[in-house]
């Protein structure tokens, strides 16, 4: 099971350039796509869901192009955006039974025990006979995954799904998108760093429209071992730093801003090297964040 990516550009007609030559090959599991607003990741994941074409290069599932019969791929995915519309006043199982009725499942008990087992996947069963548009924001991307999986895809996408999630929620999310993983191709569209580092064994840096780096978290991160040094600093000190130094990121720790640079000499003996993670890699690679 293998989706490539295969030098796709992607420019709108208002001469915005949102894709510039993505090359990616992805596998079945969990495969995290970070990067910040505006960088590119649902140019990608429309493209990939066959909601637009590239003006440049193809995408493949396993050997077949995706756009010679975009109707068959459509039959193996699933997408679920960042956001979605619902109908008003209409519960989780009326709406889930609807769709999947326009999916082609036609008998009446596999629908009913298809939805049944969904419900409870995503904890809702308590809640299938509440209008979905009373949903929590938690419950409803939850109500999303479980119309997702009504025809068992092979490719599931997920764009940006825990943004506005409380940390109940979101922690409840990735527990139901890690079940998924043994038997599809997950690809994880977003900018919260800790989305791919809970749940991704793949990942890639997207912006600007272009693949920046890509890897294992763990090996991408180790690749900067004994380069990430941090101290805190003036805001007069801070702005000197910008300008000797590779600053990467700056947050306020009990009232003061502590800089974290990336070098690979000490920079002096007042700063403290410190163990990289996650999100200083993917900071050295997108410095317009760096506030």
């Amino acid at each position: 099971m293998e989706l490539e990516i295969r030098d796709v550009s992607k420019t709108y007609s208002n001469g915005v350039h949102a894709l510039k030559t993505v090359n990616l090959t992805i596998g079945k599991g969990m495969f995290g796509l970070l990067g910040p607003n505006g960088a590119g990741k649902s140019s990608i994941m429309r493209t990939i869901a066959t909601l637009q074409t590239p003006d440049r290069g193809e995408i493949r599932f396993d050997g077949q192009n995706i756009f010679a019969n975009p109707t068959e791929f459509r039959r193996q995915l699933g997408y679920l955006p960042q956001d979605f519309g619902v109908y008003a006043n209409a519960s989780a199982t009326d709406m889930l039974d609807y769709f999947a009725r326009l999916k082609g499942i036609k008998n009446t008990k596999e629908r009913k025990n298809r939805i049944d087992e969904l419900l409870e996947l995503v904890n809702l069963t308590e809640h299938c006979h509440k209008a979905v548009d009373t949903y929590s924001g938690g419950m409803r991307q939850r109500f999303g995954i479980a119309q997702v999986l009504l025809t068992n895809p092979k490719v599931i996408i997920v764009d940006e799904p825990t943004a506005g999630l409380d940390p109940a929620e979101r922690n409840r999310f990735y527990s139901i998108l890690h079940q998924l993983t043994d038997s599809a191709i997950v690809i994880l569209s977003t900018h919260i760093v800790g989305d791919v580092t809970n749940l991704c064994s793949d990942m890639g840096i997207l912006n600007r429209g272009s693949i920046l780096a890509r890897g294992k978290p763990d090996e991408l991160v180790a690749s900067i071992e004994r380069q990430i040094w941090h101290k805190s600093v003036s805001r007069d000190e801070l702005a000197q730093l910008r300008l000797s130094h590779k600053v990467i990121s700056t947050r306020i720790v009990k009232g003061d801003i502590q800089a974290t640079i990336q070098s690979e000499a000490a920079p002096a003996a007042s700063f403290t090297q410190s163990t990289p993670d996650l999100e200083d890699f993917y900071f050295s690679y997108v410095p317009e964040l760096a506030v």
